[in-house]
């Protein structure tokens, strides 16, 4: 089993390209061809970290937080980033984060936020546009089926709750090959008329190369004329944080002790209590102040994330709670996600959650 074949079953339910672009995601230490003795799947990679896969005989650690994310200039162990890298190298342990390409997905960080507090009805908070790509092209009649079919395989075609969705107009093209052309139907100088289909279907942009290969492996044309566009469509599966309801709704100090018991908190900070019941939830793993105005428009009775700066407590100006659990305390079961995920996909293959609590913040 190579690193390869590990970061290839991650990214099926986080595409690197789901990442910002701020962010610093992927293989960042080791090489994807190399043989995975065993994989430690933590939310930090500390040096105690890579003691404990050294311990454990794994030599892939699967990190939430990347622990290269600005430029690297020197690495000579002046402070924990460089000498996590520099014991890393040593012992042969690759590194791969997922950080915000995991925050991005459907079934990420705020998906096992609001699986803790058993909401239903869920949907992504700050859905995110740009990721929606459409193909149009034009096929002969008689082979628009395969073409479609190939398309549809490589994903292609995915609305929602919908699959193999398509547009077809059938009309008729025409094209004269030169001297050089070798064209699969008519003859090379002569104006062909041919009886085409035009098919479009959507993708998700990181399918872009799979798709392009679909298309151009069953087009019988020489020359394929095709148009590939990026569209300003929101994606109701990618984005940051989930909004969902409770089973039944709750006075603000229930859940506030709920909230405590789920994510086993030692505090909560929040903003003025309203005196209303909470029914609709809004989660975001993470640093969340962004989403504060998202989270109102949405409804929400409470708003649940992390690292609230104090100016950032009025912005819920009575119409919201906002509530402030800790950055560590709102991703914890990041990494209990893909040790499930993992354990599924291999299941005969050592896949260890890390004992290291790697929270930098203490309370009294």
């Amino acid at each position: 089993m190579t690193i390869k074949e590990i970061t290839n079953s991650l990214e099926e339910i986080a595409p690197l390209q789901y990442a910002e672009d701020f962010d610093n995601v992927g293989l960042l230490v080791g090489n994807y061809q190399t043989e995975v003795t065993g994989v430690l799947v933590t939310l930090d990679t500390l040096e105690t970290v890579v003691d404990e896969a050294i311990a454990k005989k794994c030599n892939l650690i699967v990190s939430f937080h990347p622990i290269i994310f600005s430029g690297l200039k020197k690495i000579n162990g002046a402070n924990y980033v460089e000498r996590v890298v520099v014991k890393a190298i040593k012992n042969d342990i690759a590194i791969y984060s997922m950080h915000t390409a995991l925050d991005n997905s459907v079934k990420g960080v705020s998906a096992m936020m609001a699986e803790k507090l058993n909401l239903a009805k869920t949907k992504i908070l700050l859905q995110k546009s740009g990721f929606i790509k459409k193909l149009t092209t034009y096929v002969p009649d008689q082979v628009a089926d395969r073409v479609r079919r190939a398309l549809f395989d490589a994903g292609a075609g995915d609305i929602g709750n919908y699959s193999n969705c398509s547009y077809n107009i059938r009309g008729l093209g025409t094209y004269k090959g030169n001297e050089n052309s070798n064209p699969a139907i008519g003859k090379k100088g002569i104006l062909q008329q041919e009886k085409e289909t035009f098919i479009g279907v959507i993708f998700e942009k990181h399918l872009e190369s799979a798709v392009l290969k679909a298309l151009l492996n069953t087009h019988p044309y020489e020359e394929v004329a095709y148009d590939i566009v990026t569209t300003d469509n929101r994606h109701q599966h990618i984005g940051m944080g989930m909004v969902g309801e409770l089973s039944e709704a709750m006075n603000e100090a229930d859940f506030l002790s709920l909230l405590k018991e789920k994510f086993n908190l030692k505090a909560i900070r929040h903003s003025n209590l309203l005196n209303k019941p909470i029914k609709k939830v809004a989660v975001l793993g993470g640093s969340g102040s962004f989403a504060i105005d998202a989270a109102k428009h949405s409804g929400a009775d409470i708003y649940v994330s992390a690292d609230f700066k104090y100016h950032d407590f009025y912005k819920a100006e009575n119409q919201i709670v906002l509530a402030d659990i800790g950055h560590y305390e709102s991703e914890q079961f990041t990494k209990n996600l893909l040790v499930d995920y993992l354990t599924k996909k291999f299941r005969n293959f050592a896949v260890v959650l890390s004992g290291t609590n790697t929270n930098p913040i203490n309370y009294i």
